[in-house]
């Protein structure tokens, strides 16, 4: 498990533009996403991390799509090292669990760069002007749904959706560590 901070995206910065294909074949930027909040989650398939929190994810995203909060996923893995994270394995996932949100490829890894991802699941919530109001942990608990006592994006995105601070903004991520090409 890897738990980092030290983030290149702040609270209040914007978010990076990008023109990624999608698990659907249709291309998706920044601007197709019509909802006054966005969650941006670098994501993956093979991470133990990511599947723990995968289903918590899908449920946030059907519970909070009608209050007008989107979700895209980003996978930004080298499929070559990690061929479940290929675009074929991406494609199968999301209808195996039935994504109810894109789930994109990012094979040059330039947005994951640009956003500073860090981790796997690496989630971010931006406001109706994309800037960024959070960043951090699902929650507490990744293997034991059972014992979460802190929902922090959950926390994040009724604080932003009541139009209050969104506290904490900032918490370290904890996943499997993004799998950077070689390569300068």
């Amino acid at each position: 498990m890897a738990e980092l901070s030290g983030f290149d995206l702040h609270p209040g910065d914007r978010a990076p533009p990008f023109e990624l294909q999608g698990v659907d074949g249709k291309t998706y930027a920044l601007g197709s996403f019509r909802t006054p909040y966005l969650v941006v989650v670098f994501w993956c398939n093979h991470c133990p991390y990511v599947r723990a929190w995968e289903g918590r994810t899908i449920a946030l995203a059907e519970r909070y799509r009608a209050k007008g909060v989107g979700f895209v996923l980003i996978n930004s893995n080298d499929a070559r090292a990690y061929p479940e994270d290929s675009l074929e394995n991406m494609v199968r996932r999301a209808a195996e669990q039935h994504y109810p949100f894109p789930y994109l490829v990012d094979d040059s890894q330039a947005i994951a760069r640009a956003y500073g991802a860090r981790v796997t699941p690496h989630p971010m919530l931006f406001g109706p002007e994309r800037t960024l109001l959070f960043q951090g942990r699902i929650d507490n608990d990744h293997q034991h749904p059972e014992r979460v006592t802190e929902r922090y994006l959950e926390t994040a995105i009724e604080q932003a959706l009541a139009g209050r601070p969104v506290d904490p903004a900032e918490l370290p991520v904890a996943g499997c560590s993004v799998k950077w090409k070689p390569g300068p």
